[in-house]
């Protein structure tokens, strides 16, 4: 197979920015303000902005939503639990994307993927005004097929993929368990596209970890975050955004 029909399609890069929002909410202050890091990574190249409104409002707040939906040009991604306060901010603002998410207060981050399986038929239901909507939905999940089976059966168009054990297990230096995650994720991955599902992936992915996620085929998007915004203190949120595209870019052109 020669080099050129070896590669891939470039990957999309959507960054979130609930942490540019959490060190504002640090000080209570206006700044820094979240729609100008998103309209910064814009600039830089991204292809879309994720920001997920918690229940606790922890980090991004409803003012947030309503200015990235007003102030972006590229495709705003709203993360959300699926409550019926959520469905109705999502009624309202009409984002390009939703994607469900578990939630628990108590958590620090998000802890692993919904279950889709457990509760398919309040999902359904909850999802089919958004997608009457226009909003493409998204089941942040992780790897298991029962999870993708039943994204696919919902009526939901993407699936991302839970990346984070695999982002531990590599900064543990557990790296058969790692390779094994990963071989999972591939799995899943070829499973979803197979029933029609667009594959995303993301939480926890580093300029270290990125690489291998980047060459699964069947991935399309990743959502990255957290990682993003921490190097930005060294490197600026140009320079960070570059980077991780020049990693997943070079991932990408890479596979054989």
């Amino acid at each position: 197979m020669s080099a050129t029909s070896s590669r891939l399609s470039p990957l999309r890069l959507g960054l979130n920015i609930d942490h540019v929002a959490t060190v504002r909410n640090a000080r209570g202050s206006a700044y820094p303000d979240p729609l100008r890091a998103a309209k910064l990574a814009e600039a830089a190249g991204v292809d879309g902005i994720t920001a997920h409104l918690r229940e606790d409002r922890r980090h991004i707040r409803d003012s947030d939503i309503d200015a990235l939906k007003a102030g972006l040009v590229a495709p705003l991604n709203f993360e959300m639990a699926a409550t019926a306060e959520m469905q109705a901010i999502a009624l309202r603002i009409q984002p390009h994307a939703v994607c469900l998410v578990p939630e628990k207060r108590q958590e620090r981050t998000t802890e692993g993927g919904l279950d889709v399986a457990g509760d398919a038929a309040h999902l359904a239901e909850f999802i089919a005004p958004l997608r009457a909507a226009g909003s493409r939905v998204s089941m942040f999940i992780g790897h298991d097929r029962a999870q993708i089976d039943a994204s696919a059966q919902i009526g939901a168009a993407v699936v991302e993929l839970h990346t984070g054990l695999y982002c531990d297990l590599h900064a543990e230096g557990k790296f058969a368990q790692r390779d094994a995650e990963l071989a999972a994720l591939r799995a899943g991955a070829a499973y979803a596209a197979s029933l029609g599902l667009e594959v995303h992936a993301g939480h926890g992915l580093t300029f270290d970890t990125v690489g291998p996620i980047a060459k699964i085929p069947q991935i399309v998007e990743l959502n990255i975050g957290h990682f993003l915004v921490g190097e930005a203190l060294f490197l600026g949120l140009e320079g960070s955004i570059r980077e991780m595209r020049r990693c997943m870019d070079e991932a990408r052109g890479a596979v054989t």
